[in-house]
């Protein structure tokens, strides 16, 4: 398999470090808010790379933290009146939801950095023993000159850094308020301020600064060395840099082998932005689009290519979708009336052909995971399935064209399996069931039956009026 390195610039060869074990690690996401559009393509893409990985006989250890300290926790909390930690609690929950609604599998470990600080703080130790980070009135930095590779990952140039930000550095001299050496320098721990959650430290309460997190929980998790490390490409300066200045520093051995970063995602041609009002949670689109849709739009297109996500192009995915999801629903009812019999040699020659499509998807996962060429097999599967396997085939070539299509799909985490519509009655009788679970504050099984009806692609929406409910 080839993947684009970002920190080479080129697609080379994945060769693991251990052999058929291999390590991911993948930034995830801050927990203050429902997860959005721009969050859930990292999460797709680097998912479908793990089943990939799986599917070809990989052990995979995929570790995808939860930021469950920062600022913007802290202001939702001060906000809402309540603890930090009550506001992370409540997004990781609402963050599995929509992976598990993206299918996205869960990761091998989801460690949170409240949990790791400990670890921090004795990496922390080793780099100020190392003359690459110091203390200033409870705040340690990094000693971002001391690293000599800085900037290797993002092509940025030391010089050309500081030299951008002349004005800033000059402003923050005047105000009194620059305590570091140098202006590149970088935060590690950030002393405690009044209302804000803390632990105690060599250096007094405080935190830990967010790059510190990745490059604790993916050596607690993994190891020294990351086999792939993996997040949006706005990541990559200046967190995964300082990452890897951290790393490389603390551990005297390269952080990470390869390097994935998905492209951006615009709506409609524009950045997303709340003031711009084209800000769309999972939850929002979830509401007009079955999420499996989203999944494969995602996939649609190639990773590392910027995507454009409107209603027109997730209209189309849905079309497309619904063409997949035909073709497997007509082999269900074609094999209930195939006849067990030996094939035919023009069957055995079809069977061949199933083979061959398979090949070409996994060439196209294998080339830097092109997915979207991997959707264009599948398609020409469909079409050949379409022409060729009819009632009167035997049935074990039947069994064979559907296991394929759905072997593929699974791969790229598209669901295949075909439930039967849920009636009307039975949607009325399951929302008064929640209506009475909800007046008992039976709250836990209101939310298996809103879950079991959105599985199905209910969306309810509780109004003064009363529940009202409609298909996706």
């Amino acid at each position: 398999m080839k993947i684009y390195n970002t920190m080479s610039r080129k697609k080379e060869e994945f060769v693991p470090i251990r052999d058929n074990k291999v390590g991911i690690y993948v930034c995830g996401p801050t927990v203050y808010d429902y997860i959005h559009i721009g969050n859930a393509r990292p999460m797709i893409v680097f998912d479908t790379l793990r089943r990939y990985l799986l599917y070809k006989g990989y052990d995979v250890n995929y570790v995808s933290n939860f930021t469950d300290v920062d600022d913007k926790i802290i202001k939702r909390a001060i906000e809402e009146g309540v603890t930090s930690s009550e506001i992370s609690e409540r997004y990781i929950k609402e963050v599995k939801k929509d992976m598990h609604d993206l299918n996205v599998m869960e990761a091998t470990t989801h460690p949170k950095a409240t949990e790791e600080i400990p670890d921090m703080i004795e990496m922390i130790k080793v780099l100020i023993e190392k003359g690459h980070a110091y203390e200033v009135n409870g705040t340690v930095y990094f000693r971002t000159r001391s690293f000599p590779g800085y900037g290797k990952l993002s092509k940025k140039n030391i010089d050309d850094l500081e030299a951008g930000h002349r004005d800033e550095k000059h402003q923050l001299k005047v105000s009194g308020e620059d305590e570091k050496e140098d202006f590149l320098d970088f935060v590690l721990w950030k002393p405690k301020k009044e209302g804000e959650p803390s632990w105690p430290s060599p250096w007094g309460e405080g935190r830990p600064g967010w790059h510190l997190e990745c490059s604790v929980m993916s050596k607690k998790y993994i190891g020294d060395i990351i086999d792939i490390h993996a997040g949006g490409e706005d990541l990559i300066f200046p967190h995964h840099e300082n990452e890897i200045a951290q790393s490389e520093a603390a551990n005297d051995v390269e952080f990470a082998r390869y390097w994935m970063h998905n492209g951006f995602l615009k709506i409609d041609g524009e950045k997303m932005s709340k003031s711009l009002g084209n800000f769309f949670t999972i939850r929002d689109i979830g509401k007009k689009y079955p999420l499996q849709v989203i999944r494969f739009f995602i996939l649609s297109a190639h990773y590392r290519s910027p995507l454009n996500f409107s209603d027109t192009l997730v209209e189309s995915a849905k079309v497309s979708l619904e063409r997949i999801l035909n073709a497997v629903s007509r082999l269900e009812d074609t094999k209930e009336v195939a006849q067990e019999r030996e094939l035919t040699e023009e069957e055995k020659a079809l069977e061949g052909q199933l083979a061959e499509y398979v090949t070409k998807f996994e060439q196209a996962m294998e080339d830097d995971l092109n997915t979207a060429d991997a959707i264009s097999t599948i398609f020409e599967l469909v079409k050949f399935t379409n022409s060729n396997i009819t009632a009167e085939s035997a049935k074990s070539l039947v069994e064979k064209a559907l296991d394929t299509i759905r072997q593929l799909c699974d791969v790229l985490g598209i669901i295949t399996k075909v439930e039967k519509e849920i009636l009307d009655s039975d949607i009325e009788a399951l929302i008064e069931e929640r209506q009475a679970a909800r007046k008992a504050k039976n709250f836990a099984r209101a939310d298996e039956i809103r879950d079991t009806l959105a599985a199905q692609g209910i969306i309810l929406e509780d109004t003064r009026e009363g529940v009202k409910w409609k298909r996706a």
